[in-house]
């Protein structure tokens, strides 16, 4: 049986400067892969091109047994191929329960489907339905991070890509959000991680790998490659102490770092973010249709949700 994602000789970058350089992986059904490396490695770059957020310059990418290389994002999305972005792409003006139920939305859950999906959430992430009415932007880092991998559990797709989960969290709130990884597979949703904390990155992986300099440096078991102490405490990745967490040598101390040129800053740049988790083509239109309405897109968007919930109360009655 193919592979659930199969990349071969996967070459890509920004403008006319390659990042990566002929990157061959692979991830099954169900399966969690870690993807370890230096900040500048290539690690997000490679995650951007398998998703369609930004060109493939040579080489292929294949999901489900189909061929999605410069396939644009979204239909890579309605494939069941989710990107959670560095940056989270939330919207910050939107309530959490508002966020939720955007996810269900774009992803085309009948009514019931859509109580039952948001609720499920609610019950692997509680922090989240206590704050259900509050701003998505008022979170807390953690809670923030919470609420994107929620959105992505209502769309249950058959691959997650979570770019930097843990960066500037506290380790409580990380061991949280590992635990629930484990739940994504459980559900039988494969995922893809870029994580900088390596062991505990490892605990949880079925295989990983290793990019460096835009090239696959190490291919082959997380237990094998946790297990050997001299190289997780290399100055490729760092290590973690008895008690102590450390971010891996060299990695920049900045929030926000990638191995690649950032998109433009600004309303547009809040797009980007978003577009991989959730439907590009849907959210240029819901911009575009805000912004003739002379509308905040969040403002926008709140709207929306409210005229679907009354029609289908009239509609009940």
């Amino acid at each position: 049986m193919a592979p659930l994602l199969e990349v071969s000789g996967l070459r890509a970058g920004y403008g006319r400067l390659p990042v990566i350089f002929g990157i061959d992986l692979t991830v099954e059904e169900g399966e969690i892969v870690a993807l370890l490396g230096l900040n500048g490695a290539g690690k997000t770059t490679t995650l951007r091109a398998i998703s369609g957020m930004i060109p493939v310059m040579a080489g292929t990418v294949r999901f489900g047994g189909e061929d999605i290389t410069g396939a644009h994002a979204e239909r890579i999305t309605r494939r069941g191929l989710l990107h959670v972005p560095e940056g989270r792409g939330i919207f910050p003006n939107l309530r959490v329960d508002e966020s939720l139920r955007l996810a269900a939305a774009l992803a085309k859950l009948d009514g019931a489907e859509v109580t039952r999906r948001v609720e499920e959430a609610y019950v692997t992430f509680p922090s989240l339905e206590r704050r259900r009415g509050q701003a998505a932007g008022t979170l807390s880092g953690g809670e923030q991070q919470m609420l994107a991998l929620a959105r992505a559990l209502i769309w249950r797709p058959r691959l997650l890509m979570v770019d930097e989960m843990s960066q500037g969290l506290a380790p409580a709130i990380v061991d949280r959000l590992f635990e629930i990884v484990k739940t994504f597979r459980d559900n039988g949703t494969a995922l893809v991680l870029v994580e900088q904390f390596v062991t505990r990155a490892l605990a949880v992986a079925d295989r990983a790998y290793v990019v460096e300099k835009g090239e696959i440096g190490y291919s082959g078991s997380a237990a094998a490659l946790a297990a050997d102490e001299e190289f997780v405490r290399s100055s490729y990745l760092g290590a973690e102490a008895p008690g102590t967490e450390l971010a891996p040598v060299g990695a920049s101390s900045s929030p926000s770092s990638s191995d690649g040129p950032a998109p433009n800053v600004g309303r547009r740049d809040l797009m980007t973010d978003v577009n991989v988790s959730l439907p590009p083509a849907l959210l240029r239109g819901l911009e575009e249709r805000a912004e003739r309405e002379g509308l905040d897109v969040d403002e926008f968007i709140r709207q929306a949700l409210e005229d679907t919930q009354r029609r289908k109360g009239e509609e009940r009655r």
